[in-house]
């Protein structure tokens, strides 16, 4: 079964859309998708699919759900050629709950992970270079927000959070290393967009000074740095870092450190300042 999540959720068996449209059978493939290999616990699954108060039918509806799933996929699998009764094979039933088992199909979240790690380790070498191309390709596996069009309970949600800080993480590199290659101007937009999407992470707003300050454009820099404080000190009753005040003042006093330096890493900039 080939299984993408990060997005819109699809799930196929030899080409054939199996993932159902209805609302909590298509949420419990996705918690067993991204859960694949592993046995999720009944209790698990109806906790998801229901929360806290689960009608008194729920097992035997789940039951349902499964068997109407394992029917959608044993029609994709004759038509590949394979009998359906072979879909208790990739919709197993375990003492206590079900799994997934996608065989040799391919899973965007594993590529994803697979790549994220290619590039930490390209990182790690001083191969920048293959680091800035693998982040670009384990950030392109991205199609939306993770689990985009399915219905979230307790495990889905958890496990959607996860995978959006680990895309962050991985966004955060790829602009680092951007800015290393000058590529400020180009960056502004989508760090403008992320500043507003993440209102408090300071990482993003130094890197959003930088670009703007490396474009020419320090009074937006200086505007970014007073907009962060006044959402920090007003919601979390926090000043910015000491780290993200010593860019700050490095900006105001215009020091041509922040135009020559090679590194995007704003706290060994402030160093140097």
């Amino acid at each position: 079964m080939d299984l993408k999540v990060l997005g819109m959720f699809d799930a196929r068996v030899n080409g054939v859309p199996v993932a159902p449209s209805a609302s909590k059978p298509r949420q419990l493939l996705a918690t067993l998708a991204v859960h694949a290999g592993q046995v999720v616990s009944v209790g698990a699954l109806i906790d998801e699919l229901w929360g806290a108060k689960p009608p008194r039918s729920a097992q035997a509806t789940l039951q349902t759900y499964v068997m109407q799933l394992r029917g959608a996929v044993g029609t994709a699998l004759e038509a590949g050629g394979t009998p359906a009764r072979e879909a208790k094979r990739i919709l197993v039933t375990r003492p206590g709950g079900y799994l997934l088992d996608r065989g040799e199909g391919t899973s965007d979240v594993k590529e994803f992970e697979r790549l994220s790690g290619l590039a930490y380790q390209a990182l790690a070498d001083r191969d920048t270079d293959t680091a800035a191309r693998t982040l670009r390709a384990a950030l392109g596996l991205w199609r939306g927000p993770a689990f985009g069009d399915v219905r979230a309970g307790a495990l889905l949600t958890l496990e959607a959070r996860r995978l959006e800080e680990a895309r962050l993480c991985v966004q955060e590199h790829r602009i680092e290393l951007e800015l290393r290659q000058g590529r400020h101007r180009e960056l502004i937009g989508e760090l403008g967009v992320l500043v507003q999407q993440h209102r408090t992470h300071e990482n993003l707003h130094a890197h959003l000074m930088l670009a703007l300050y490396r474009s020419s454009r320090r009074t937006e820099a200086l505007d970014v740095y007073q907009r962060l404080r006044g959402t920090l000190v007003r919601e979390l009753g926090l000043e910015p870092s000491e780290q993200l005040r010593e860019l700050q003042h490095a900006v105001l006093t215009a020091s041509p450190r922040l135009l020559d330096a090679p590194e995007a890493d704003y706290r060994r900039l402030v160093k140097a300042v």
